[in-house]
């Protein structure tokens, strides 16, 4: 999930000509795929919408990331559970949906970004949908934000 929303917030900054605005890395809460791509199907279906997924697997780093970046972007409320355990800045932390206007209105799983990785094809592009919701409202936001350059 979090590559495809990495490829996905990268595509859309490029587009908008600000990704030298930002530093955006994926990383997971668990280390079981560290130093892989992408899952197959996830860079199947970013590349049938033209997007690049660049990053390799990575457990989330408390040491660095937390210094590093000054937004933290959940893809799950189990993610925002395991993050604050080992120290995220709650103040930082935020779940992915949340920045997309229709799922913000929802509460509870609705605002999960599911897990596609035991099912098929069809769950890869649900997440990619959800992510380009997201990362659209979470660019707009940042934008509105930030100093003009």
């Amino acid at each position: 999930r979090s590559p495809i929303a990495e490829g996905v917030f990268l595509h859309l900054a490029q587009q908008r000509e600000v990704a030298h605005l930002f530093d955006v890395d994926s990383a997971g809460t668990g280390g079981w795929h560290a130093g892989e791509r992408a899952d197959a199907r996830a860079l199947a279906v970013a590349q049938k919408h033209g997007i690049e997924l660049p990053s390799r697997a990575r457990k989330v780093d408390p040491a660095q990331d937390w210094r590093r970046f000054k937004h933290i972007i959940a893809m799950d409320r189990q993610n925002v559970e395991d993050l604050l355990d080992v120290g995220a800045p709650e103040d930082r932390l935020h779940m992915l949906r949340t920045f997309d206007a229709e799922a913000a209105r929802a509460k509870g799983r609705a605002l999960d970004v599911p897990d596609p990785y035991y099912g098929g094809a069809d769950g890869f592009d649900a997440v990619f949908a959800m992510a380009v919701a997201g990362c659209k409202g979470l660019l707009d936001q940042l934008l509105e934000s930030h100093p003009k350059q």
